[in-house]
């Protein structure tokens, strides 16, 4: 796991407990200006070391900064920055940049969408897809199916597609399954 990654696990591990998640979201609200423990505690019905608490472990996952009594102030924008760490672990995301009208139709490593055109769809779609896949060998259908579990919830069509469009080639059984076509040099 890379040090963003584990930035990452750590937002989210400290956000997950509903009275830091409380806290974080009412210094969001609050802006710039941010608050101090007391004006925190009054509003979210909590004591000054339960809000004490929560700040020392935002600020600990670099949330959120203040010390003390002093004034703390959430930054959003490295929720942003973790969630895009994470974006970059997803084993299709170094492909995209090569494919930047499909980018769109991707959210968080995952397809959510495929392209408005049949054109876009079987070629770059398809081409996407038989690149990630990098099958090299026959494959069973299950081995398909979990390497394409990975990139959609559509894994059936996932599948149809790169079929249809040659990528991949599918035995009279339908069983078993190995690359089409050659892809282009990328």
């Amino acid at each position: 796991m890379s040090a963003d990654a584990a930035q990452a696990a750590e937002i989210l591990t400290q956000l997950a407990v509903p009275v830091r998640l409380r806290v974080f979201a009412d210094l969001v609200r609050r802006g710039t200006e941010g608050a101090t423990m007391a004006e925190l505690a009054y509003p979210l019905d909590l004591s000054i070391p339960e809000v004490g608490d929560a700040c020392a472990r935002l600020v600990a996952a670099g949330i959120v900064t203040g010390t003390g009594n002093g004034v703390y102030r959430a930054h959003p924008g490295q929720l942003r920055d973790a969630a895009a760490a994470v974006d970059a672990l997803q084993p299709i995301s170094a492909l995209l940049t090569a494919y930047p009208k499909l980018r769109s139709c991707f959210s968080h490593g995952r397809v959510t969408s495929l392209p408005p055109t049949l054109s876009d769809r079987y070629s770059l779609m398809g081409e996407l897809l038989a690149r990630y896949l990098a099958l090299d060998e026959l494959c069973d259908e299950d081995t398909v199916n979990r390497r394409l579990a990975v990139v959609t919830d559509d894994v059936a069509g996932a599948r149809r597609l790169l079929v249809e469009s040659g990528w991949l080639e599918r035995d009279r059984a339908g069983t078993t399954y190995g690359p089409g076509r050659p892809l282009p040099v990328a």
